[in-house]
């Protein structure tokens, strides 16, 4: 009577949330806009010194910076303060 491929949206909507806080970390390197104040940001917030350095050389390529690096940074917690709520 169902289509089994119906249930399977628990994926869809994580992976959602997933890009939603993708691009909330690359507008927030985006607003900080210069490489020195995102490094000085990035260091309150808990960033290693060589994780913020890298980020900040970086400082015009905020879709790709807003990956990997961030997330140990820019966390869930994050996130959460922010009012972003869970999708999955």
């Amino acid at each position: 009577m169902f289509d089994a491929r119906l249930a399977q949206t628990p994926r869809v909507w994580r992976e959602l949330h997933q890009r939603l806080r993708h691009r909330l970390r690359a507008i927030q390197l985006k607003q900080w806009k210069r490489g020195a104040t995102m490094y000085r940001e990035l260091l309150v917030r808990g960033a290693k010194p060589d994780v913020a350095r890298q980020v900040a050389a970086n400082s015009r390529r905020w879709w790709r910076n807003g990956g990997m690096l961030l997330n140990a940074v820019l966390t869930l917690n994050w996130s959460d303060r922010l009012g972003l709520p869970s999708l999955s």
